[in-house]
């Protein structure tokens, strides 16, 4: 019997942490961890806290495809949507950035399953093998920010509902959190963030209390085309 309490005759697979457990058993408390709201699967042998990495659960549940894809996309959309989490390029399994100012990232599930260190470029999502002297990129002559890139180069908008405001960039990043929103150019200028629901002026960039205007001008003109994502600075 494993730690599920379930008496499934099947054959039981042995985990990375060593302890086991049946494919039916497994895959049971992987759901019962997403319904939970968790990203990250943790073994439930009380005292065990060893976080599997995605790929040691699809195998190891004999999931199909198409039951891989669903919670794939279960765990990446939620993770991404409230905590800006990414899929480690090794293991595929989702990392949370600690230091957001740091572009190489450390992927604990890889570093264990490969006893060596295992680094990885926020940016590019490439393995991080030589050092980099900048800060924007790492070594690799083709990693680029991509939301940065679409910043610089998305068309200007042309309002339909708001009155006298051009030269505004089509997509802006949230102030608050760094999400990338476009506008869809009716209705008022301001926009509820879908990640962190501040509501902000698309135009000025500031919050809309503060911006004090739905269908006009405003006071202090257009934003500039970001250079930068801003950073979200949970409470």
């Amino acid at each position: 019997m494993d730690f599920e309490l379930e008496d499934y005759k099947s054959l039981r697979a042995k985990m990375s942490c060593g302890h086991t457990v049946t494919p039916t058993s497994l895959i049971n408390w992987c759901h019962r961890q997403l319904d939970q709201g968790e990203v990250e699967f943790v073994c439930g042998q009380p005292g065990c806290n060893v976080v599997w990495s995605c790929e040691e659960v699809y195998k190891m549940a004999l999931l199909t495809p198409e039951e891989t894809k669903d919670i794939e996309n279960t765990l990446f959309n939620r993770a991404k949507d409230c905590f800006g989490a990414k899929k480690c390029p090794g293991c595929k399994s989702l990392v949370l950035r600690e230091d957001q100012s740091n572009l190489r990232v450390f992927c604990p599930v890889c570093t264990r399953n490969k006893r060596k260190i295992y680094e990885f470029c926020w940016q590019c999502l490439k393995e991080w093998t030589l050092p980099s002297p900048h800060a924007d990129h790492c070594a690799d002559p083709d990693c680029v920010s991509q939301p940065k890139e679409i910043l610089r180069k998305c068309p200007e908008i042309t309002f339909n509902d708001v009155r006298m405001v051009t030269g505004c960039p089509s997509v802006r990043a949230c102030p608050t959190c760094g999400l990338l929103i476009e506008h869809n150019t009716i209705k008022c200028k301001n926009i509820i963030c879908s990640r962190c629901k501040v509501e902000f002026c698309f135009v000025c960039l500031k919050l809309s209390a503060v911006c004090g205007s739905y269908f006009d001008p405003c006071i202090s003109g257009v934003a500039p085309r970001q250079t930068s994502i801003p950073v979200w600075k949970r409470k």
